[in-house]
């Protein structure tokens, strides 16, 4: 496996973990207050919808020229990937709250049972349903824009995929085995990491795209990673010590 196929299946890794543990938190919340029946025919029908993206948009995405290919992908991933890296930066400093799945667990608990009683064990329960299916077809979105940018852009939808779902099944079984939410997942410190990794592809693959040559090839990323790794742990440090100019 080359560097740039191992850079891509930990940026899907590490991304859809991320999504699955915020879609859990909700599931599980709706599931326990009211309805694991409709609670899972929500995941159900999200699961099915994204799976038809994927299908057919795959194959529309590989068709297209490799170098504009490249440079589209590659300033969709900056955009995608600067958000998380700044919103992570900006946690790390301490200038915006760390994202608390015990806090939205409660949250989304109490908004649950705030609707009513659910009825009859067996029934079909249309808020548990229809939160669900919000909650895992919005966060899979994100996933399935990883899955395809990274997979179609290096021809690797398939290693793109697997890696996307060992994330998801991961986080399922560890969710459904203890019913709770991944509070002790380090999550901003799997965003940050994320936001290195998108930043980084995307600069590399939008400088291709667009005729540029990096030494090395694919190598280049080990240099290009870690660069903007000790880039924004630098800014994370300033930011520390100058709070009241950041803000």
């Amino acid at each position: 496996m080359s560097a740039a196929e191992f850079g891509l299946a930990l940026s899907v890794f590490l991304a859809c973990t991320v999504e699955a543990v915020e879609a859990l938190t909700i599931v599980l919340a709706v599931g326990t207050v009211r309805s694991w029946r409709s609670s899972l025919y929500g995941v159900g029908a999200a699961a099915l919808v994204l799976a038809v993206l994927i299908a057919a948009l795959g194959p529309a995405l590989s068709a297209i020229p490799i170098g504009v290919l490249r440079v589209i992908v590659g300033g969709l991933l900056l955009v995608f990937g600067l958000q998380w890296l700044r919103k992570a930066i900006l946690r790390a400093a301490g200038l915006k709250a760390l994202h608390d799945e015990l806090g939205n667990f409660a949250e989304e608990t109490e908004r649950a049972r705030a609707v009513g009683a659910v009825g009859a064990r067996e029934s079909f329960d249309p808020y548990a349903f229809t939160v669900s299916l919000k909650a895992v077809l919005l966060e899979g979105l994100e996933v399935v824009f990883i899955v395809l940018t990274f997979g179609a852009n290096q021809h690797r939808v398939g290693l793109a995929a697997v890696a996307a779902a060992v994330a998801v099944v991961l986080v399922v079984a560890v969710g459904f085995a203890v019913r709770a939410p991944l509070a002790r997942v380090p999550e901003n410190a799997m965003k940050f990491a994320v936001g290195v990794m998108l930043t980084s592809f995307g600069m590399f693959w939008s400088a291709e795209g667009a005729g540029a040559h990096w030494p090395g090839g694919d190598a280049a990323l080990l240099v290009i990673i870690p660069v903007l790794a000790l880039t924004s742990l630098a800014m994370v440090a300033s930011l520390r010590r100058a709070p009241a100019v950041a803000r």
